[in-house]
Parts: structure tokens; sequence; C-alpha cells
């Protein structure tokens, strides 16, 4: 338990972490990177290019000085951000890490207005919130190695198969090298993916959603190619993926972990994605029609055009098979051959009106993934529609986020 002392002087922090907050972040990486250049082999490298983990550090701190006499209301929170811990293998000993160089960024920033009384109150109440990711992600780890198929870790697998569903997402089917059980998943979780591409100094680590149903000998990931635009560099581990990685080769990867997942209730489910978002999107809808044959579900997909448009033989094939099962095609810019074949259901996005015209009503469970700005636009239709928070739920790609600001909180 912290004193009220403390609480009361990082509380009174708080403005100045919602102004220097990210100064505080960006100031944290660079020297814990510089102390410990070993945890480069942990953190994305691109999401530190583009400034996005800064970010969604400096909202979590900000976060948990806002509530630091209730932590309790941080829990969730934590939860969320603990699942992605476990999936990294971020381990105890990184804690008191972090911590030193948190408050040396803190000290680094703010200077004199730093003083002893703020440093030590922090390094209180950051041992109390470290305590609470440790006890968390300490159940998770335990549970992911004792449930059936389970391991700790990273295990190596084999990519038995490796198949090209469009011309920029391919499919890698992967088998345990031991030939052992695997762990089941719940449909929308996703595995950790662990490489180390030649040329490359540290391991990176990526989250990809698994896009097949639970309960087969295998994992199934597919792999969005990422291209670089700008000053956003080429996407190193899915470029390795699509440009190194050949069947028989082994990856390690985590055992799956995720907090986007499909419930099990009885109301109409309505699957809604943006390109490459559609892989857990296709895991839930082959779950649902195999476990809940009475429930009515409905996709929607949004892609450039069929050339990019991965899996839409097998989701065709899902609801053709399944009287339950609809599904919906937008095209944002089909090709001529779109044109004359008509093989989408809309020209242009997908927006409210669309919506509407499709489905009954918006008494349903809305489930979303793809890029944060389609994220972003399905969340406000939704809302606007009146769909109500319960019934809304979403998977971000890359550190999670509000869907009602652009900051990130993870």
């Amino acid at each position: 338990m912290l004193s009220q002392k403390t609480i009361e002087i990082v509380k009174s922090t708080v403005p100045v972490l919602e102004k220097y907050g990210k100064d505080i972040t960006t100031r944290f990486y660079e020297r814990m990177f510089t102390n410990n250049p070993e945890l480069l082999n942990i953190f994305n490298h691109a999401n530190q290019k583009q400034g996005r983990q800064q970010t969604a550090l400096a909202n979590t701190v900000y976060a948990a000085a806002a509530n630091i006499d209730n932590l309790a209301a941080i829990i969730p929170v934590v939860k969320q951000i603990g699942t992605k811990h476990r999936a990294l293998e971020i381990k105890p000993e990184h804690y008191p890490i972090v911590g030193e160089n948190l408050l040396g960024a803190i000290k680094d920033v703010l200077g004199d207005a730093a003083t002893d009384e703020i440093i030590n109150a922090w390094a209180e109440a950051y041992g109390v919130i470290a305590d609470a990711f440790i006890g968390i992600e300490a159940d998770m780890y335990k549970e992911a190695k004792e449930q059936p198929g389970g391991w700790a870790g990273f295990r190596n697998f084999v990519v038995d198969k490796k198949v090209k569903e469009s011309d920029v997402i391919t499919s890698f089917y992967l088998k345990p090298e031991d030939g052992s059980a695997i762990a089941s998943y719940q449909a929308g979780q996703y595995i950790t993916v662990k490489v180390l591409p030649e040329g490359e100094k540290y391991t990176s680590l990526r989250h990809y959603s698994l896009s097949d149903a639970p309960g087969k000998d295998y994992y199934r990931i597919s792999v969005k190619r990422e291209a670089g635009m700008g000053e956003k560099p080429d996407g190193v581990v899915s470029n390795y993926l699509h440009n190194s990685v050949q069947a028989g080769d082994i990856i390690q990867i985590s055992a799956p972990a995720g907090e986007f997942v499909l419930d099990t209730k009885a109301v109409p489910a309505i699957l809604i994605s943006g390109g490459v978002g559609l892989t857990p999107m296709v895991s839930m809808l082959k779950t649902i029609v195999a476990e809940q044959p009475e429930r009515k579900v409905t996709f929607i997909h949004g892609a450039l055009n069929s050339q990019v448009h991965a899996l839409k033989d097998e989701v065709e094939k899902v609801v053709n098979e399944h009287e339950n099962a609809a599904s919906y095609v937008a095209y944002s810019e089909p090709t001529e051959q779109d044109l004359a074949e008509m093989n989408f259901d809309k020209q242009g996005y997908i927006d409210l009106d669309w919506l509407k015209s499709i489905l009954p009503s918006n008494q349903a469970e809305f489930y979303f993934c793809g890029p944060v700005p389609f994220m972003k636009i399905m969340y406000r239709t939704l809302k606007e529609w009146g769909v109500s928070e319960e019934s809304i739920h979403f998977e971000f790609f890359g550190p999670a986020g509000t869907l009602e600001e652009d900051a990130v909180t993870v």
C-alpha cells in the first residue's frame, strides 16, 4: 500500500506528465537501450522509430499517475499489457531496469523540478505497479505452460506449408518440431514470432493473429508484407517471412495469447475487417459455424481490390456451406477485372448507410480489426449507429490505443 503522502505527490505530477510525458518516455528508451542494449532483442524497433512506443508508454505512465489512489481501476489495462508481456517473455528481472531508467528519464527531462521527494515518491509508486504486473504475469506464464499442449517461453515450430493468399499476404502453417501436442486457443488470439533475419543484430518479435479455427494440429498465420512508405521502412519481420522463410524452416513462437476473443453469446455476430485485419475474423467465422451453428454471423470485408484480398475463396466456401453465415465485400479501387466480374458488393468504403442496408439492425455483437485509420472510422460509425460500448469489440495492430483519440495507450 502506498502512503497518503506518496499518493498526493504522484498525483501532483499528473499535469507535468500530460505536458512532458512523451519527452520523458523518449529519453527513457534512449537511456535503457544505452544501458541495457540486450533489451533491443525484445522491443519493436519499427514502433520505436515511429514514436508509437514512446507515446504508448507516456499514456500508460499518465494513467497510472492519475489513478494512483485507486490502482484497481487500471487492473484491466495491466492485464491487457500483461498478456503481451507474457507473449514477449518479459521477465520479473526486467522491471528494476525499467524503473531505474524511467526515474532517470524523469530527472533528465524535468531537471531541478524533479526533486528528491518527487523521485522517491515515484520510486515507491513504480514498485507497487511493477509488483502488480509481475504477479499477474506470473499467473499467465503458469497458465500458458500448464495448459494441455502448453509451453513456457518460445518453442520451435516447422513451417509445414507456405501459401500465397494474395499479392501481399502469405499464410504460414506451423507445426511443432518435436511433434507433440500444441495448445488450443480462442478465436481472435495471436501467437508471437521471434526471428533473427540475416544481417540484423537483434532478434525481432511480432504478434500475428491466428487465421484458422482452433482444434487443428497446426497454427496458421496470414502475414501481410509491409512495404515502406516515406520515412516508414519496410517491415523487417514480414519481409523476412515472405522472402526468406520457406517450408521446412524453423521459427520460434510463444503460446497463443490475446484479450480480443469471440464471446459465446447467442446474439448475431458481425465481423468487420479491413485489409489483413481479416485474419482473426476468419478464425471467428469458422469457429461460429462449427460451434454455434444456430448463431447468425455476417462477415464484412473491405480491401483495395481482389489482387490484395486474401482468403476470399475460403470465406465464400464457409458461407456457402452454412445457412447461418453471410458475407459482403467492399473494394475501394476495384480492378477492371473486378468491375467486369462484379466479384464484390460495394465500390468504395464500408460506411454506415451500407451497413444499414445489409444488416437487419444494430442489435448484435460487433467485432472489427484492421489498420488504425480503418479502426477509428469503424468505431465512430458504430457509435453513430447507436451500438452500445459493450457490444463493440476490436483489436489493434501494434500498440493498442483508444479509438476516440490519437493517443496510444500500451
